[in-house]
């Protein structure tokens, strides 16, 4: 019979943040979300259904709780304020929180999707005790977070996640295991609701009724079984350096050094696997000043020519030459921002097997020359309403794509108009398509109408743009060619059963 755990000597801390999808997106969006108390959620697609796959507090004091389908959560909580859910992003921002926390321990893991585990034997001391180590840890998270010390990984987490007190992990609740409902089921059915009331009973008992999975978590919150942590390996920086023994006063004999520290760097690049989204080159001049130049680029890259050209392109920008005065004592390069570049099959002519190399080359060019916010990419937008299907950003900042299949959903105009116009249509029924409409003070006989393609509004979204005030009706599209020749696409906003008047409007033009 078990009553306490086993000593390790070991002192772990764990950090749990229950909240850290919805205060991401909150500290990211800003005022477009509404502040606290308004409660808000996340939301994806799962199979035919739209789910919250995450909560704030205020959505979790309303009774929401991950899994729920949107409907029934807007149906008890209408306030509730709805985002995209991104487990990418929440991924990279829990890896920048498992980064701060090396400050504290080189024996800092993370716990996906929303955990942090830390090893401080022997460095709590070092902070003013394992409280004030803690404290610093979870002011230093800048999120909500609960957290808990223990013997062991498996017994910290268990306890900061299950709410235990004085580390007595004999007190958790069997879900504290975090087995499947199930095998949770099984234990209550079989009165067992704690961690002490499976640790009074033979483990060899446990595992034929209950399996092995819950013996080996079961041991490994007490102490009996390693729970050990996988540290992240923090890479050094990439960062090199050349001195002169006599200052350079020529331009381009300070060129040739940085392309030489060009190709030291992908070196160590290709070794890592890595290629560099930011360079930065610091040269130093012999009176003490410091010229920096910084180039982007808009996927991850480790080629030293096309560095060099985007560097060209950058003195080709300067408002001041790069004078190098008196000359140039050092030259300093640094690769702030790197990400994953695995190594590419070249093809037997010796190019690289990628077609999109020659417009990568050309978008970071044109970003250096004109800067990043004036070269845009259209980018898709998983939206019902075509006006915001897709959207323009910075063509550096994201990648191309993987636009949806329209093979099977009826043509749509080369041009739309923003916003749609409104037209005055005559029909010749209620519900048919237009027979005549007037647009822009002109009358246009209708010679062929296709449709209707019927879009539904966008329910779960707050109505913006020129119908804002307006509640959002469904839309039944037609494709017009009047007598003329010419084609349009119109929409009739509102079905007769939404209201008594429905409007139409312009959205836009065929070739």
């Amino acid at each position: 019979m078990r009553l306490t755990t086993q000593p390790t000597g070991r002192r772990c801390l764990a950090l749990w943040f229950p909240y850290l999808a919805c205060e991401r997106v909150r500290k990211v969006a800003g005022p477009s979300i509404p502040a606290p108390p308004e409660p808000l959620a996340l939301v994806s697609r799962v199979g035919n259904a739209l789910r919250l796959t995450a909560v704030d507090s205020c959505a979790n004091d309303a009774g929401l709780d991950k899994g729920m389908t949107l409907a029934d959560a807007r149906a008890r909580c209408p306030s509730l304020a709805t985002r995209p859910a991104d487990p990418a992003l929440d991924s990279r921002e829990l890896d920048a929180l498992v980064r701060a926390m090396v400050r504290f321990t080189p024996m800092v893991a993370a716990d996906p999707p929303d955990g942090i585990v830390l090893d401080v034997t022997g460095c709590s001391h070092l902070f003013g005790g394992e409280a004030e180590l803690a404290r610093q840890a979870v002011a230093l998270s800048g999120y909500t977070t609960r957290h808990a010390l223990g013997p062991n990984a498996a017994a910290a987490r268990a306890l900061a996640r299950h709410g235990g007190k004085n580390e007595d992990v004999l007190a958790l609740p069997i879900t504290a295991l975090e087995l499947p409902e199930e095998a949770q089921a099984a234990l209550r059915r079989a009165g067992l609701r704690q961690i002490g009331d499976l640790a009074r009973r033979p483990m060899q008992t446990l595992a034929a009724r209950f399996g092995e999975e819950m013996v080996t978590r079961l041991r490994q919150i007490l102490g009996e079984a390693s729970s050990a942590i996988a540290p992240r390996r923090v890479s050094p920086p990439i960062r090199l350096e050349t001195r002169f023994p006599e200052p350079l006063i020529r331009t381009d004999d300070a060129l040739d050094a940085i392309e030489d520290l060009l190709e030291q760097a992908a070196q160590g690049m290709e070794s890592r696997q890595l290629g560099g989204r930011r360079f930065t080159v610091v040269l130093c001049r012999s009176d003490n000043a410091r010229r920096r130049l910084v180039v982007d680029t808009g996927r991850p890259e480790r080629d030293p020519a096309a560095v060099m050209r985007l560097l060209h392109e950058r003195i080709d920008t300067l408002s001041d030459p790069l004078d190098p005065g008196f000359g140039f004592d050092s030259i300093e390069l640094g690769v702030s921002r790197t990400e994953p570049l695995p190594s590419r099959q070249m093809a037997l002519e010796g190019a690289a097997e990628d077609l999109t190399d020659d417009l990568a080359a050309l978008i970071d060019r044109l970003s250096v020359r004109l800067g990043p916010n004036r070269v845009r990419r259209l980018t898709p937008c998983d939206r019902h309403l075509p006006e915001v299907t897709q959207k323009l950003e910075p063509a550096m900042r994201v990648q191309a794509g993987d636009w949806p299949n329209v093979q099977d959903r009826p043509a749509r105009p080369v041009l739309l108009l923003d916003p749609p116009q409104p037209v005055d249509v005559v029909a010749g029924v209620p519900d048919g398509p237009p027979l005549r409409f007037r647009w822009k003070n002109r009358l246009h006989e209708v010679r062929l109408a296709e449709g209707p393609e019927r879009i539904g509004a966008e329910w779960w979204r707050k109505p913006t743009g020129h119908l804002a005030g307006e509640k959002p009706p469904t839309r039944d599209y037609y494709r017009i060619e009047d007598a003329e020749g010419r084609r349009y696409w119109l929409f009739r906003h509102g079905l007769f059963e939404e209201t008594s008047s429905p409007r139409w409007y312009l959205h836009g033009l065929f070739p």
